[in-house]
């Protein structure tokens, strides 16, 4: 197994992406610290993972508070005496150009889709700092790496996002802590309804999925999850501040 005993903790795991990381690195052997805002989502992922032999905690957990996200990631590095690997994933999409984005909404963007990380790998840094290695993962966008028309707090905030990782991946590289950006295309989960709402309805956004993206087709969480294991592992232990693109060629 690949990540055999290591502890991970990942926020908004409790659909999507970040449900598929969890699953993955559990199976993979982890002991998985399965955190959401929406506690019954949390546990029914981490009763998923016991179900399977896998091992498991659930925990709610609001990435939008400071408090608590820092509190809920250094308790489970007490509780457990490591901390292996974070997956903050939690984030939010506000479509809109600039005239249609109130300050609240860029606001909420920046809170959640770069502050929450930063907060999130503020807390685990010391640990992996103290016991020698760590992968951070912080979930990004192929819209970190292109512009979505149509789309400035998300498309702003997932550049930034990008940016700080690599930030941190060359200050910290010293100390054999791993942090990278993972940037995932259109995958098929309700974290899409922005993009749905901007483009005009699930029609509009499936035909522009076969149109602009090559491989011509959605990804799946599974694809995305397979990325996860690869960062979180030591298949990965020479990569440290990328920007792992999956989003079938869409970026190009």
């Amino acid at each position: 197994m690949l990540l055999k005993d290591r502890l991970a903790f990942v926020t908004g795991a409790g659909s999507g992406i970040g449900r598929a990381g969890a699953l993955a690195m559990a199976a993979e052997g982890a002991l998985v610290v399965v955190t959401d805002r929406d506690m019954a989502r949390a546990r029914a992922v981490a009763d998923l993972i016991t179900s399977r032999g896998g091992r498991a905690e659930a925990k709610a957990v609001d990435v939008s508070d400071d408090s608590a996200l820092t509190a809920a990631i250094t308790g489970a590095a007490n509780r457990h005496g490591r901390l292996d690997i974070l997956h903050s994933h939690a984030g939010i999409q506000i479509p809109g150009k600039l005239e249609e984005v109130s300050p609240a909404d860029m606001d909420a963007s920046w809170r959640l889709n770069v502050r929450s990380h930063f907060l999130a790998a503020r807390a685990a840094m010391p640990v992996m700092k103290a016991q020698g290695k760590g992968s951070i993962i912080i979930t990004a966008s192929n819209s970190g790496v292109q512009y979505d028309r149509g789309m400035i707090a998300y498309a702003t905030t997932k550049h930034a996002v990008i940016a700080m990782t690599r930030q941190m991946a060359v200050d910290y590289a010293r100390h054999n802590v791993r942090c990278n950006a993972l940037c995932p295309g259109f995958v098929d989960t309700p974290f899409n309804d922005g993009f749905e709402q901007q483009m005009g309805g699930r029609k509009a956004l499936e035909d522009y999925v076969a149109r602009a993206i090559p491989m011509g087709r959605w990804g799946t969480p599974d694809e995305i999850a397979h990325g996860i294991v690869f960062l979180a592992s030591d298949q990965s232990a020479f990569m440290t501040g990328q920007a792992l693109v999956i989003d079938g060629a869409e970026c190009l």
